[in-house]
């Protein structure tokens, strides 16, 4: 289910109309019908997915338990490593599996040898590489104990598949939105209103400037060796705008969504393209991304150095990881 289809335009009012009706004397209630409502969303592509973020949701839900039990810092390290593992060997199974199985396969055949290895029909999850990452802040931060584990089963799930940022973000840290399942939600009509604002000006970027831009690139990229040089700079120059108006109309659909629901979600695009430098561009695009890389990567290998040769091992390290998350292809990994 897309922000821009018929289905959303019904499913989000409904979803609205009932959750206020329950009434916020009963936040288990309706935290049990975001998750139902999130669950419903995420299995509208294919209910086959619904497992997975069920396996990944009650893996980090048992190893917080876990967390809550052990206080001895090597188990502690084994329930994070579990974590990790566990999170992070999914996403490389159904995100990466055929694109290592196929580069494999071309690294011989240019040798000359010829490898039979089969690749499988494997189905890419939508937003795996979010609910991962919203996940894994869960575990870590239980483990830095900048968060205590929850014993609610039902608001940890509905953190996790939280549908208005389950398949774009923003990436959410736990301790920032799942503490908001845990506390009374009292409708607000200002913040209601402001949500409506944001999802109106979030669709017009998405399908009236994203869109409409698209199809000019399209016609441009497809066609670039009969364009001229003039012609292929305005192609890359709609195809920025494009990129930008599709990613932050859909955070900001997102981002509306949560506060019809009374949830404050996190700013992700802050006029990146206004940047004074390359490293203020990377502080105002995909700002949950790139603080989730700089809080659970780029500072645990030791972040800025005196050695400047190890700042910089550090940064192509985040950039490498973060070209595979963004896609199984050699494009990204050379990007």
């Amino acid at each position: 289910m897309l922000f821009n289809s018929i289905e959303f335009a019904f499913f989000l009012p409904i979803v609205f109309a009932i959750y206020w009706a329950i009434g916020n004397q009963r936040i288990q209630i309706q935290n049990s019908f975001i998750l139902i409502a999130s669950y419903t969303f995420y299995g509208w592509w294919d209910y086959r997915f619904l497992i997975l973020i069920f396996i990944s949701s009650f893996i980090d839900y048992l190893i917080g338990l876990g967390f809550l039990k052990i206080q001895e810092e090597k188990k502690r390290k084994w329930l994070l490593y579990t974590s990790i593992f566990a999170n992070i060997g999914l996403l490389g199974f159904f995100k990466y599996f055929n694109f290592f199985i196929e580069s494999f396969v071309d690294a011989f055949t240019l040798l000359g040898i010829q490898a039979n290895i089969s690749t499988l029909q494997i189905i890419l999850p939508i937003g795996i590489s979010f609910y991962t990452f919203q996940t894994l802040s869960y575990t870590i931060d239980i483990y830095r104990k900048k968060l205590s584990a929850t014993t609610d089963v039902i608001s940890f799930f509905a953190y996790v598949s939280f549908f208005p940022q389950l398949v774009a973000g923003p990436i959410e840290r736990a301790r920032n939105l799942l503490p908001q399942f845990l506390q009374k939600r009292t409708f607000n009509y200002e913040q209601a209103k402001d949500g409506t604002r944001q999802i109106l000006w979030g669709l017009f970027k998405k399908i009236v400037v994203a869109d409409t831009c698209a199809i000019y690139v399209n016609e441009i990229y497809s066609n670039y060796d009969q364009m001229n040089s003039s012609t292929l700079l305005l192609g890359t120059i709609f195809f920025f705008v494009q990129i930008y108006g599709d990613f932050s109309g859909y955070s900001d659909i997102a981002i509306g969504s949560g506060k019809l629901l009374g949830f404050n979600l996190t700013r992700n695009f802050s006029y990146p393209y206004f940047s004074r430098s390359a490293t203020e561009f990377w502080r105002r695009w995909h700002i949950s991304l790139t603080s989730w890389w700089l809080e659970y990567v780029y500072i645990p290998l030791g972040g800025k150095q005196t050695q400047k040769w190890k700042t910089i091992r550090n940064i192509f390290i985040v950039f490498l990881i973060s070209s595979l998350w963004h896609g199984a292809n050699w494009t990204f990994i050379i990007w």
